[in-house]
């Protein structure tokens, strides 16, 4: 799918929305509800409005929305480009955001991040996650290096193994990089719904911290499996593609956001499908891209507020599956 169709898209939707009357006061803290998730664990928290959730395996608090770079962040050496994307990341720390997620893999998106990092005066709350994508061991420790020098930092707080390419090899440089504590965190990755089964695997019998796998509103197949096995073993989960790629606007544009959005503070769609995700009580937070700023603050929004407990969120599915 086109950026020009996606844009299109959430025009649509900001255009809805405002016909239903629905406030667009987009990260300034709308509403200090916030509902306990799911079951038993309740572990949501708000500091100064922000939804977070807890790393669990060691507390830590991190934001529930988090940014990715894939497609959105690859704009070369274009100034005018990465002004605009340096602009993008300064509202996502202004809104409260925390993990920014990227990888080798999406061409000058390192590049440009460290970019835009080096000229932000404020990004105390940044959460640094990349990835290794390469095979054999030792091209991976020349690849994470190079990471290092395009961020411009001598620690990421998150490395994962990107699509779980070489995940041995490459696992057991993360443990040693953790020992030295040039990582704080170790995870792999997956998405568009493939190999949860080796993923499963790796859950069960490696040391990891995180994993990273795609889950949104109509691509539930997680839930299975993979993310209670994660709330059992104690990881940390990452939710890409919690817009399956911007096909849920093009799929979903034509029809109005329902009233009872305003019950879980949802000003647009957006917010709405990233509730849905991040409200899932193993979910630690959700990474989705964009190259706008006010895609950014809609994005944010869903950062604020209340979020839907078990029975909203069979509402929000029941609803999505009619139209």
């Amino acid at each position: 799918m086109t950026h020009s169709r996606y844009a299109s898209s959430r025009r649509a939707f900001l255009a809805q929305a405002g016909a239903l009357g629905i406030a667009t006061g987009i990260g300034t803290g709308i509403g200090t509800g916030i509902c306990g998730g799911i079951g038993a664990r309740p572990a949501w928290a708000a500091s100064d409005g922000v939804l977070s959730r807890a790393i669990p395996k060691t507390g830590e608090r991190l934001p529930v929305i988090g940014m990715g770079t894939w497609i959105t962040f690859n704009v070369g050496n274009d100034t005018a480009l990465r002004a605009g994307r340096a602009k993008v990341l300064e509202t996502f720390f202004e809104r409260g955001g925390g993990m920014v997620d990227s990888s080798p893999m999406y061409g000058s998106s390192e590049a440009v991040i460290g970019h835009c990092l080096g000229r932000l005066a404020d990004k105390g709350s940044l959460f640094s996650a990349t990835k290794v994508w390469t095979p054999f061991k030792w091209l991976g420790v020349r690849q994470m290096e190079e990471s290092e020098r395009l961020w411009g930092t001598r620690r990421f707080d998150l490395m994962q193994v990107h699509n779980l390419l070489d995940w041995d090899a490459h696992l057991e440089t993360l443990q040693a990089w953790k020992a030295e504590g040039r990582i704080r965190y170790t995870g792999v990755t997956t998405s568009h719904g493939s190999r949860h089964e080796e993923m499963a695997e790796i859950m069960t019998g490696q040391p990891i911290d995180f994993v990273q796998f795609t889950y949104n509103i109509l691509d539930r197949e997680a839930e299975d499996r993979l993310l209670p096995l994660a709330a059992e073993r104690g990881l940390g989960v990452i939710v890409n593609r919690p817009f399956q790629g911007g096909a849920l606007f093009d799929r979903f544009a034509q029809h109005p956001l329902p009233g009872w959005a305003a019950e879980i503070d949802c000003a647009n769609w957006a917010q709405l499908f990233l509730k849905f995700a991040v409200s899932h009580p193993a979910v630690t937070c959700a990474i989705p891209a964009t190259s706008r700023v006010d895609h950014m603050r809609e994005n944010m929004g869903a950062c604020y507020g209340r979020l839907p407990d078990a029975a909203m969120r069979a509402r929000m599915i029941r609803h999505v599956e009619s139209l």
